[in-house]
């Protein structure tokens, strides 16, 4: 039981160390503090230089096949992204996530509308969220889905 909290330990601040070293990443708390078993990454910094905020990222990620970190918490720390590694995560695995961070990085300062457009990848691409949310639109069910195309052909 020790060797596995020991593990996600040193894979979340194994993470934070290297994403915490991309342009536009800064690392929540300082970098001399050690985490537990997740941290918080801000893109403050890259939201300000590019456009890009912390749900364009999340976003971006899965385009390459990786689950969204949590965004926007704690809400305490702006353009917050919470990550949380498995103990279980190879190093191969680790520097794989590092790797899309960095080239994130790089397609936010070179082409934002990139990342501003995604996802890309998905079968479902980015969605009008207003829409989405409003209950006039919203559709929770298949079942609600007919009903409101019915009301719509009426």
């Amino acid at each position: 039981m020790n060797k596995i909290a020991e593990f996600s330990v040193l894979n979340a601040n194994y993470l934070a160390h290297k994403i915490s070293e991309i342009k536009g990443f800064n690392l929540a708390y300082g970098m001399n503090r050690l985490r537990k078993h997740e941290f918080v990454i801000s893109c403050s910094r890259l939201k300000v230089d590019t456009g890009v905020t912390a749900k364009h990222v999340a976003k971006r990620m899965l385009d390459y096949g990786i689950h969204a970190p949590t965004i926007y918490f704690p809400p305490i720390v702006e353009e917050a992204l919470m990550i949380e590694p498995t103990e279980t995560e190879s190093i191969e695995e680790l520097n794989r996530y590092v790797e899309i961070f960095s080239q994130i990085s790089k397609e936010a300062y070179m082409n934002p509308k990139i990342i501003l457009e995604a996802p890309h990848n998905t079968s479902i691409k980015a969605l009008d969220e207003v829409k989405a949310s409003h209950p006039r639109t919203m559709c929770l069910s298949w079942r609600m889905y007919k009903k409101q195309q019915k009301i719509n052909t009426m």
